[in-house]
């Protein structure tokens, strides 16, 4: 892997905050053979029920995880950012249980499964921190759970603005209080369980209160205090003490 490219930066810094690495283990994560491929918008990264084959870290751009019910309904599980290492289980299941789509034009890089799972075996410290890194991923699924079960319309926005607003932060993915949303409102919709027309009405009144202000695909955030407490929002989750941010916004 070549570690002057940003996303791999991002990816080595990530690791290396989640467990404490030494030179070889670092040699050892950016000699992972790849091969880098261009997404398109709603390209497939790995479909469920696929058997992968190989995990990818997002170089640039945006994917998501979701699930498809019988009927067709889709339900947004996760979003991923440039530095995340995607299907890092896939590495270790034989089947994929979930599909995982580029939410924009994306540039990853694709390393084969017997790689990964090689570099876990022999690099204690590698591994721990991958573990580390699914199981932070895992406590994201699960405020989701709750996001969707327990809170009303105006908090499930509120809290999903209030967490890409820290997460891209910590990775300096964004520029303080204000970053790039490339989400449709049918896509918000599916990741709150609600419908275009009722994302479209939370976000008008967030707006209208002063909570946020939207720019076209930018979303600024002019009061962090209310719209965290608009969300019920609170970081615990984000496991914040095991990231390495240069920057962050208060909490």
């Amino acid at each position: 892997m070549n570690p002057l490219h940003p996303g791999f930066d991002l990816m080595l810094r990530k690791f290396e905050s989640r467990a404490p690495l030494e030179e070889e283990d670092r040699k050892a994560l950016l000699s992972l053979p790849f091969r880098i491929q261009t997404l398109e918008p709603a390209s497939y990264v790995v479909r469920e029920g696929e058997h992968p084959r190989r995990s990818c870290l997002i170089l640039s751009g945006l994917a998501f995880r979701h699930k498809v019910t019988l009927d067709g309904a889709r339900q947004i599980v996760g979003v991923h950012i440039p530095g995340d290492f995607v299907d890092l289980e896939g590495s270790l299941l034989n089947i994929a249980d979930h599909t995982v789509q580029a939410l924009t034009r994306c540039e990853m890089a694709f390393v084969p499964r017997d790689s990964v799972r090689n570099l876990i075996a022999a690099y204690p410290r590698l591994a721990a921190s991958m573990w580390i890194d699914t199981l932070i991923d895992a406590s994201i699924f699960r405020e989701w759970v709750v996001n969707v079960g327990r809170r009303d319309a105006r908090a499930r926005i509120a809290h999903l603005l209030c967490e890409f607003a820290r997460r891209l932060e910590v990775a300096d993915l964004s520029e303080q209080y204000r970053y790039e949303l490339p989400m449709t409102q049918e896509q918000i919709a599916d990741s709150t369980g609600l419908t275009p027309v009722h994302v479209n009405r939370v976000l008008k009144a967030l707006s209208s209160e002063g909570l946020i202000e939207r720019e076209r695909r930018f979303v600024r955030i002019p009061d962090w205090a209310a719209l965290r407490r608009a969300g019920g929002f609170s970081e615990l989750y984000l496991h914040l003490d095991q990231v390495r941010p240069s920057r962050a916004i208060p909490a």
